[in-house]
């Protein structure tokens, strides 16, 4: 089941939004419209679909654009029961089905980056080339979903405004890609998350590495990595080395959240990339 309106935004904001529904959890989609290939980008943990809102502007000229919010995370259904790697990946399959989103390129960063990496490993028919942005197989980390979720509770929610959530989150473009993530309620500017489900999303990551899944993919790759990146350098050595047709590239002066720093450099990769698919 599909519901469609127009997402809210500025005049330069352009597109609609869908809420695909898959066994009763709603999905939020924002739909920027644009000619020829699908791309389909996915956030990461604790994200929102906004957070592409200048790379799907610029794509949209010359793709057909959806960004969407995953389950638990922005618009989305907020407290889903599965939120294993399974259910992330049958989320991506019912968008790309009901918006007839023909054999799209998947872009994904960080968790995004590897539900898109799971999602062209079970489906290889269905995906078009993978885009991992600090994204990878991963591997054993118990201590990864503690971490996280001390970080997120160490946020003072509710902030005053959301200028306070962006010089909190870090500032500048990345702070401000967060705080646009934020929902105005009582008190002040919420979180569209819960932590507990963030906690949980993790859990499956935790407990081993996934470069089976990774071996598997078998559409071009592009892997953008920032030079102060979360993937450590042995994982990256043996993504290329499992499969050396991968088109790796690192971002000079950029962190974790690349995507929101350099935009118009991430376009530029991309869209070399993507003409080579034609």
């Amino acid at each position: 089941m599909i519901e469609a309106s127009r997402f809210p935004g500025g005049s330069d904001v352009a597109g609609s939004e869908h809420v695909v529904v898959r066994d009763g959890v709603r999905l939020a989609c924002r739909d920027w419209g644009g000619p020829g290939q699908p791309i389909v980008l996915l956030h990461g943990l604790a994200g929102h679909a906004g957070e592409w809102d200048v790379l799907a502007r610029r794509l949209s000229s010359g793709y057909r654009v959806v960004a969407v919010d995953q389950r638990g995370h922005g618009a989305s259904e907020r407290h889903p029961l599965d939120v294993s790697r399974a259910a992330y990946v049958a989320d991506v399959i019912t968008v790309v089905d009901q918006l007839a989103l023909r054999r799209p390129v998947l872009v994904g960063q960080s968790l995004g980056g590897h539900t898109a990496m799971l999602t062209a490993s079970a489906h290889p028919g269905l995906v078009r080339a993978l885009v991992l942005i600090e994204a990878g197989p991963g591997g054993p980390n118990p201590n990864g979903p503690v971490d996280i979720g001390g970080w997120l509770g160490s946020w003072p929610t509710p902030f005053p405004s959301r200028e306070a959530a962006a010089a909190f989150l870090g500032g500048g473009p990345v702070g401000a890609g967060w705080a646009a993530g934020l929902e105005e309620r009582e008190g002040g500017w919420w979180p569209r998350f819960d932590r507990d489900v963030m906690v949980r999303s993790l859990a499956e990551n935790a407990q081993r590495s996934f470069l089976h899944e990774w071996g598997q993919v078998a559409c071009p790759t592009l892997v953008v990595l920032a030079q102060y990146s979360f993937i450590r350098a042995q994982e990256a050595d043996e993504m290329l080395r499992q499969r050396p047709a991968t088109l790796a590239m690192s971002i000079p002066g950029t962190g974790h959240d690349l995507h929101l720093e350099q935009p118009e450099i991430l376009y530029t990769a991309l869209s070399s990339f993507l003409e080579g698919l034609a």
